[in-house]
């Protein structure tokens, strides 16, 4: 990446996926970089409004959405605000605010709804986790409440995963929990019902993994464990709902904590990340290919 980064807003729009904000050497960033996985060469796209790093990203109809995060005054205050990008008119345009403001939240898209959930509310004090769950509706721009996570968490791995049996279900795997822990915690939610699940759990308990579904899969490369420091997990694992299983993969090159991921062409990117808790940032960007 031109700019090394570490939890930035990612999403894929077209062929080109947009890496927008992060945060680097204690400053948030409103910078969009562009990447091109055909040519593999970078560009320089409209920066966001306001500076904002480990907020969630998520497409819907060809407009890009980020939501919630950290403003510049550093990753331990949450803000709720909700920026649309549309790449026609190449201009970022103000939505209704997220009722919960918060940072290191999940975002998952089903049926055109971006669903907003856990993350840390407020300033950070070490226990100050979030269950919440807001629905929100672009065509209406409105938010809803849901139910709550069954547990707080942060950092969490989240996809939309489908069955015949059972529907499409929102998983929200792994993430640091209140008491300073990665339990392996992992959730379903049905949205027909607006009901949470408990999961088979991570025996390799993480946060802050790049993490996306691919197929059948819920992906979770690297992250960390919170161990008060240390390096990036390099193990990789992959949860099918269907069989309520997790399977380890080939490891990461180079671990990585809350780098931005995305999911082209059936692939996993990585983008950038911290290589350790608080240690060197990443410009690089790792490909996995299930």
């Amino acid at each position: 990446m031109p700019t090394a980064l570490l939890a930035p807003q990612v999403g894929v729009l077209g062929n080109e996926i947009y890496v927008v904000g992060g945060y680097s050497g204690g400053t948030a960033y409103a910078n969009t970089q562009i990447y091109d996985p055909v040519t593999n060469v970078w560009s320089t796209g409209v920066p966001l409004p306001a500076a904002t790093s480990n907020g969630g990203a998520a497409v819907v109809k060809s407009i890009l959405y980020v939501i919630g995060g950290s403003p510049d005054s550093g990753p331990y205050y949450s803000t709720n605000a909700v920026w649309a990008y549309s790449p026609k008119t190449k201009t970022w345009t103000a939505k209704a605010v997220m009722p919960t403001p918060r940072y290191n939240l999940g975002v998952v898209v089903e049926n055109n709804i971006i669903y907003a959930i856990g993350g840390i509310g407020g300033v950070d004090n070490g226990n100050s986790r979030l269950n919440t769950v807001e629905s929100y509706n672009p065509a209406t721009d409105t938010w809803t409440e849901e139910n709550p996570l069954l547990i707080a968490k942060e950092g969490a791995s989240v996809g939309l995963m489908g069955t015949t049996l059972t529907g499409f279900t929102i998983v929200v795997a792994d993430g640091y929990i209140n008491g300073d822990e990665d339990s392996g915690d992992n959730e379903g939610y049905d949205a027909a019902t607006n009901t949470w699940t408990s999961l088979t759990s991570d025996p390799e308990p993480r946060s802050f993994a790049c993490a996306a579904r691919i197929g059948t899969r819920l992906y979770a490369a690297g992250g960390w464990v919170g161990n008060g420091g240390g390096p990036a997990l390099t193990t990789v694992e992959s949860f099918q709902l269907s069989k309520q299983s997790w399977k380890s993969l080939a490891s990461i090159p180079q671990g990585t904590i809350a780098a931005g991921s995305a999911v082209y062409k059936g692939q996993l990117y990585c983008f950038g990340g911290w290589a350790s808790w608080y240690g060197s940032i990443l410009n690089n960007v790792q490909i996995y290919q299930p």
